[in-house]
């Protein structure tokens, strides 16, 4: 089979999220003038290590937030997110945050996720995540399309919950690491193998 995307898969699903998969997923948190906000985004990766670096995309929009969504309008407003990592085990209340609520209508309270306060940057995180991420927004770029957008950051503070060190690594095999595959389909995974690089 062979399709280009302007004309159409002809499937009754769009393959391609999950083709590009496994996808980490990136637990966006905000907090604009209207309140506080969490959305899950399943376009999100790191991208660099000196300094770390951060992207995730948003690619759709709201009612009450013509062309773009609340996480994208208030990092465009205060130059600040949160990347929380979502573990397996918090896979019902990821979810649960991605209901299309109303602009600062709070999905940490919608969903009874506990908030805690980031130390580098002015904005909620998930308490519970064994990881969050705290960054200053680098550059917003519109990508071709209706509304899709581009939001790049630099980390500038690190929290990982203690139970998920282990000997020196972040490790997250108890829990399982969540990710998305395409379609409604997620996966837990819980089992690594090491390979080293040729020299």
């Amino acid at each position: 089979m062979f399709y280009r995307p302007e004309n159409g898969h002809g499937l009754p699903h769009n393959p391609f999220n999950a083709i590009v998969a496994p996808r980490p997923i990136g637990w966006i948190s905000t907090r604009g003038e209207d309140g506080d906000n969490l959305a899950p985004y399943s376009f999100f990766n790191a991208v660099a290590y000196l300094p770390p670096q951060v992207m995730f995309a948003s690619t759709s929009s709201k009612d009450d937030r013509p062309g773009t969504k609340d996480s994208v309008a208030h990092i465009a407003e205060t130059g600040v997110f949160c990347v929380n990592i979502a573990s397996a085990a918090l896979k019902d209340q990821m979810n649960a945050s991605s209901a299309p609520l109303p602009a600062g209508k709070s999905e940490f309270e919608t969903a009874g996720i506990a908030a805690a306060e980031c130390d580098s940057i002015d904005c909620p995180r998930v308490a519970a995540a064994p990881a969050n991420l705290e960054c200053r927004m680098t550059r917003i770029l519109r990508l071709p399309g209706e509304a899709n957008w581009l939001v790049l950051g630099v980390v500038t503070g690190v929290h990982l919950r203690d139970d998920c060190v282990r000997d020196g690594r972040f490790d997250l095999r108890e829990e399982g690491w969540l990710t998305r595959m395409g379609y409604r389909d997620y996966a837990a995974i819980h089992e690594l193998f090491e390979m080293e690089r040729p020299k």
